[in-house]
């Protein structure tokens, strides 16, 4: 699944190839309600944690999750044929096909707010309030692992992100959550996160931005020790048993 990094370089791509113009809204599939926004001018593409809201003037917004295996396809020639199976088309002066999405649904103001309102702190979110995820974290029951990943305390971050900044600020996986530097984590979320949203990959070390610590390794890459893996919060966390303690 893409984590939060990717969707904002979307979202900023989107938003420079389509805001401010009438958008022709489809729905080649036939599985969403695109007549609700066709034609509308789109105001802006936001990201959200793993979420995509597209705000169109006078109507509903857009709500997209990508889930596992949702993607889009961009077509400098609006004129392009839609991919067999697209859910939604948007074109402009450029076009994307949105393929097979986990959520592509239309929703009105309140449900925004409700929407927004179920995820904790975006760390790419400019206007994100650091003490509000410090609480979020520290209130948070069980492992700092399973916390990092509950889209209810910080939106965005899936199992990539969360290896490698446990492993840089030297804290164990199983660790409980309350017993963490909240802060610091939360600032080096926030720095790297936003370099790897401009690179569109996870960049844990940017004098070395293709390489990983311990996330898909067999050892360590700071100190050869080999990874450990076990299930955190219902998914696999990766860390050096020497350098997490």
């Amino acid at each position: 699944m893409p984590e939060g990094h990717l969707l904002h370089k979307v979202a900023r791509e989107q938003s420079a190839d389509l805001a401010g113009q009438s958008v022709r809204v489809t729905s080649p599939q036939g599985k969403f309600d695109a007549g609700a926004v066709n034609g509308l001018v789109l105001e802006r593409v936001r990201a959200y944690g793993k979420n995509l809201l597209y705000a169109f003037a006078g109507g509903p917004t857009v709500h997209v999750h990508l889930g596992m295996r949702g993607l889009f396809l961009r077509y400098p020639d609006p004129a392009e044929p839609p991919r067999k199976g697209t859910r939604m088309r948007l074109a402009g002066t450029v076009a994307y096909d949105l393929i097979a999405p986990t959520i592509c649904a239309l929703l009105e103001p309140p449900q925004v707010e409700q929407l927004l309102a179920r995820l904790g702190p975006d760390p790419l979110d400019e206007e994100a309030d650091e003490q509000e995820a410090v609480r979020r974290l520290q209130q948070a029951r069980g492992p700092v692992a399973a916390a990092m990943v509950d889209q209810a305390v910080w939106a965005g971050i899936g199992n990539a992100w969360r290896a490698e900044l446990l492993y840089l600020e030297r804290i164990d996986p199983c660790t409980p959550a309350a017993q963490v530097d909240a802060g610091a984590l939360w600032r080096r979320t926030r720095e790297l996160m936003a370099v790897g949203r401009n690179a569109g990959q996870v960049v844990s070390d940017p004098s070395h931005p293709d390489e990983r610590w311990v996330y898909k390794r067999d050892v360590c890459r700071g100190c050869g020790a080999p990874v450990r893996t076990e299930q955190v919060g219902g998914r696999t966390s990766y860390a050096c048993p020497v350098e997490q303690v």
